[in-house]
């Protein structure tokens, strides 16, 4: 498919939900953690191809808060593929402008991944380029309570919270997602940035996560190209 660049939206937020790893594995006579590390080096590889598009922001759902009910080596493996890749992470981000962020929370995460989190942050935190934001130990209704509890901690006045307001209480200070894509061809959410999916166009490509490459990307945004976005206006 021949694609004029030229004349493609570039969405700001990208979201991504990362699935598809243990089926894809399965296909191939592997198993559920070899999915996993197949789907950690693409995951390297599409957040530089799609900051190159343009894009400024890429939340990826890597972990959720559910996860945690997996079996135990899953879990593990998990854990440990992120403590240590994470860490290798950082030369190929510093060499490419990249600010990582990272959204969800502390507990039960092990002290390894917590640590590696930091160094990859402390790192990263003066790049200006894409944002990276990793949604780790993340849920999209965990974010809403913990940023009602910090509001009540702030003392805030409940007649000055605003939608602005509470926005400044999530885990992170970032744009509404435009984009939001979910891997492997499952038609859901998960939990995924309930708020800042309001008015994101979403897009369920059936190509599982370590098979979702560079055209596979430029598809989702032919497609977002197309979509008329008019966030609850009658159209003109």
């Amino acid at each position: 498919m021949d694609i004029d660049y030229s004349k493609l939206k570039i969405p700001t937020h990208v979201g991504i939900i990362v699935d598809g790893n243990g089926r894809w594995a399965k296909e191939r006579g592997l198993t559920r953690l070899q999915g996993h590390d197949a789907g950690f080096e693409n995951m390297r590889k599409i957040a530089l191809y799609i900051q190159s598009r343009g894009v400024k922001y890429l939340s990826l759902y890597i972990f959720s808060t559910e996860n945690f009910k997996r079996a135990a080596d899953e879990v593990g493996h998990l854990m440990s593929l992120f403590a240590v890749m994470g860490k290798r992470l950082i030369p190929e981000f510093m060499e490419n402008n990249v600010k990582v962020v990272f959204s969800g929370r502390d507990d039960p995460l092990p002290e390894k991944v917590i640590k590696a989190r930091e160094e990859m942050v402390a790192a990263t935190a003066n790049n200006t380029g894409c944002v990276v934001n990793f949604c780790m130990n993340y849920g999209g209704r965990a974010e809403i309570v913990d940023a009602v509890k910090k509001i009540i901690r702030a003392g805030e006045d409940p007649d000055s919270i605003t939608e602005e307001v509470f926005h400044n209480y999530l885990y992170q200070d970032l744009p509404d997602v435009d984009l939001m894509i979910r891997t492997s061809g499952e038609l859901r959410l998960s939990n995924f940035m309930l708020w800042q999916n309001s008015y994101a166009e979403f897009y369920f490509p059936k190509v599982k996560f370590p098979d979702f490459h560079e055209a596979d990307f430029d598809q989702a945004i032919v497609e977002y190209t197309s979509r008329d976005r008019r966030f609850g206006n009658a159209k003109a």
